[in-house]
């Protein structure tokens, strides 16, 4: 098998891994909106939007990867680079504004600093913070 070939079945290969990436994440999201009994409905929702969102975008990932992958592979005329760059820059912009709409800030800004714990583990207690009716001083001389 020559590279032209294996790097044209790469570029496949993430091709379908932006499409599976994003219809699994579209199940997932669905199963875990079935499976949220205990939330009201509008954080169902707004989970649901970012569970499958986060999906939309991974998936674009992949889809923007093998774009750059199929560059490399394909003789470079100007109507295909002019192509290639315009799903890019769709791509791009469209991963940006998903980024907006799910984080609330730009990709390239640092996410703000929670102590959000894991899945499944209890929050940790707030911190001990003294009362000054229940300290102890040293006697006054």
């Amino acid at each position: 098998m020559e590279v032209h070939s294996l790097i044209s079945l790469a570029a496949q290969f993430m091709e379908w891994a932006g499409v599976g990436t994003m219809v699994l994440g579209a199940v997932f999201a669905l199963v875990l909106l079935a499976t949220r009994q205990r939330l009201s409905t509008s954080e169902a929702y707004r989970r649901f939007r970012l569970d499958l969102g986060r999906a939309i975008l991974l998936g674009l990932e992949f889809l923007v990867a093998a774009d750059i992958i199929r560059t490399v592979s394909q003789r470079p005329t100007l109507d295909g680079v002019l192509v290639l760059g315009l799903i890019v820059l769709i791509r791009t912009f469209l991963s940006f504004t998903l980024t907006v709409e799910l984080e609330g800030r730009w990709p390239w800004q640092h996410a703000p600093e929670t102590s959000r714990p894991a899945p499944g583990v209890p929050p940790a207690p707030p911190p001990h913070r003294r009362n000054p009716e229940h300290e102890v001083r040293p006697p006054s001389h």
